[in-house]
């Protein structure tokens, strides 16, 4: 009887400590960026598509917002000679690179800010 009462109590609170993380998710986003607390996006200087020979396409598993986008791009955009843009409703990121960049560094870029890489497919493949 006892074991039960504590299983029972157990259940119970893994309950509340859900419903508590789910309306959380809800009233604040997934990435908690409630009240304005948006991730500010780094900007890339040299927007000139001429200049980045090389195209990727990055499908990503995890994006779910606005600032998942952000998250994703910005992991991107730090890598040298990079101009990365993501589609939260394609779940991809075009990666526009100066110089090939290998497949591992992208997988690790983006994988730093929380998410992981599907597939990365040349522009056109």
């Amino acid at each position: 009887m006892i074991v039960t009462v504590i299983i029972c109590a157990a259940l119970l609170l893994i309950c509340i400590f859900a419903l508590r993380s789910y309306a959380k998710r809800l009233s604040s986003g997934c990435c908690g960026a409630s009240g304005g607390k948006k991730e500010k996006r780094i900007r890339v200087e040299d927007r000139d598509e001429s200049h980045y020979p090389v195209t990727k396409v990055l499908t990503i598993d995890g994006m779910t917002c606005e600032n998942c986008v952000r998250r994703v791009e910005n992991a991107l955009n730090t890598l040298e000679g990079v101009w990365a843009r993501a589609d939260l409703s394609a779940g991809t990121a075009t990666v526009r690179m100066k110089e090939e960049i290998d497949e591992r560094t992208l997988r690790q870029a983006v994988r730093s800010a929380g998410y992981a890489v599907i597939t990365v497919k040349a522009q056109g493949s």
